[in-house]
């Protein structure tokens, strides 16, 4: 099976280029892009960098664009994939080497939510609790990776990387606006206000369509501006 890679090392290369590898699939009981790649890596050109670490789509550390679609190697099944399988970083994030971005400028605008649980009254003995209900407001908003699938996939992120929070930062915003337990919900909606933080947002769908989570970013966006503008009123 043919693989055309993304290749370029700023210490070596002039600019980047792509690099053909032709591997059999079934010697090396390939299932996966990411087995594909580590073959490349381990047997034919040990130069390849890429990020990896769970194999199982948990961690979220091998997102890159394949045939065109953001998502991870790991759960990239080869047996549907046309070849010749395209590789490449992924887009909107300044490349580092190969199939590695620097993903300085997403972690950034994540940690502008403030992505933890912000409670003034006095802590309990135990715990904070909540209702069945209120914990199943939560369901499609925690199980989040942080891959930057949905990010690196959104003309509006590729536009505004400084100003536009992107659908991986506003679906946990909305995580915690949603939660019971939090005592900050105008805070946080109140930071949101501006033209670009949050209605930068298009509609477009890529987040969703890109999701390896499954998760639905979108929905969590119009969310955040219906309670917005709730608070206006």
């Amino acid at each position: 099976m043919r693989f055309s890679i993304y290749r370029y090392n700023p210490e070596t290369d002039q600019k980047p280029y792509m690099q053909d590898f032709d591997v059999d699939i079934k010697e090396h009981n390939c299932v996966m892009v990411l087995d594909v790649l580590l073959v490349i890596k381990n047997k034919i050109d040990e130069s390849l960098t890429l990020r990896r670490s769970c194999r199982e789509g948990v961690c979220g550390s091998d997102g890159m664009n394949i045939n065109g679609k953001n998502g991870l190697a790991c759960i990239s099944h080869l047996s549907l994939l046309k070849e010749p399988v395209v590789i490449r970083p992924l887009p909107g994030f300044p490349v580092v080497r190969d199939l590695v971005v620097d993903m300085t400028q997403f972690y950034e605008q994540y940690d502008k939510v403030k992505p933890f649980l912000l409670n003034d009254n006095p802590a309990p003995a135990k715990e904070r609790l909540q209702s069945p209900e209120e914990r199943a407001k939560l369901d499609g908003l925690y199980e989040c990776i942080l891959c930057a699938c949905c990010t690196s996939s959104c003309p509006s992120y590729w536009w505004n990387p400084d100003k536009y929070l992107g659908p991986a930062a506003l679906l946990q915003s909305y995580r915690f606006v949603s939660d019971s337990r939090d005592t900050h919900k105008e805070e946080r909606l109140a930071d949101l206000t501006d033209p670009y933080s949050a209605f930068r947002c298009r509609g477009i769908m890529n987040c969703v369509d890109v999701c390896p989570k499954d998760l639905n970013p979108l929905e969590a966006i119009n969310h955040l501006k219906e309670d917005m503008l709730k608070e206006t009123v």
